[in-house]
């Protein structure tokens, strides 16, 4: 049985520095959606090589996708997955598959900007980040 490790105590730093290789799975090819705009962003601002993942859809920024994590040819860093709470169980089990250990709920493109110092150039100008939305009263 695999072990998975949290970064709750040290943060995702570490592992986003030495990560070489990510996958987003269900990434679109549509502009308005968070997983293009992440990806968009983790292919231009990162030294990693970014698969996409998504049986539907052929292309992504230019790039051919896979089909899904087993298709990738090297092994994988993180696995950026997309998709709805339900769908989740069946990537978690493609990355045991593909030998990933750890288990982070954060965003990488949060986070990655945030441990580079620079969120407000990743288009967050708020000085505040956190996934909950702000209550307007």
């Amino acid at each position: 049985m695999a072990t998975h490790e949290r970064c709750e105590t040290e943060g995702p730093g570490p592992h986003l520095i030495s990560s070489k290789q990510i996958a987003i799975v269900v990434a679109s090819d549509k502009p308005p959606r968070a997983s293009y705009l992440v990806a968009s962003y983790l292919a231009t601002s990162t030294r990693c090589k970014v698969y996409f993942v998504n049986p539907v859809v052929t292309e992504i920024l230019g790039q051919h996708t896979c089909a899904s994590l087993a298709d990738i040819p090297e092994p994988l860093d993180i696995v950026d997955a997309f998709r709805k709470h339900d769908g989740l169980p069946g990537v978690l089990a493609e990355a045991v598959a593909a030998g990933l250990t750890v288990l982070m709920d954060r965003c990488v493109k949060i986070e990655h900007a945030r441990f580079h110092g620079a969120p407000h150039l990743a288009g967050f100008d708020t000085g505040v980040i956190s996934a909950k939305r702000q209550v307007l009263a």
